[in-house]
């Protein structure tokens, strides 16, 4: 991650990091994921801002011993200054606000492949 460069939203907010790929740049999301090809410039760029943040508010699935369980990323702290990242997720709560707070589960960083997005036939927690 040392040659690793920061890209920000005109906010400032982190959306990830542009990186060198040969002569060519690799856009990679604030999970770690890539999500441009060796690309000039100005098109990483492009590919991080059509990519944005929205989807960290989407459910994913944690994969507990084979069992798919329905979470909600609240926190990503990406590597820094040889301090390793962590995802933190919690039990999807759908928003009820009487539920009892569940634990948090910290994983590392970047996205391990036991967390993912949701897929057909996973379960939603409105049918059983």
């Amino acid at each position: 991650m040392d040659d690793w460069i920061p890209h920000r939203r005109d906010d400032g907010e982190l959306l990830g990091w542009i990186h060198p790929a040969g002569s060519d740049w690799t856009a990679v999301d604030i999970l770690g994921r890539t999500v441009s090809d060796a690309v000039d410039w100005l098109v990483a760029e492009e590919a991080l801002e059509a990519h944005g943040l929205a989807w960290l508010a989407e459910p994913w699935m944690l994969e507990d011993d084979g069992r798919p369980t329905r979470v909600r990323i609240v926190e990503v702290t990406p590597d820094h200054d040889a301090i390793p990242g962590r995802i933190v997720v919690k039990a999807e709560d759908y928003g009820d606000v009487t539920r009892p707070a569940s634990e948090p589960i910290e994983l590392s960083w970047p996205l391990p492949d036991r967390l993912r997005p949701p897929q057909p036939g996973d379960p939603d927690g409105f049918t059983f």
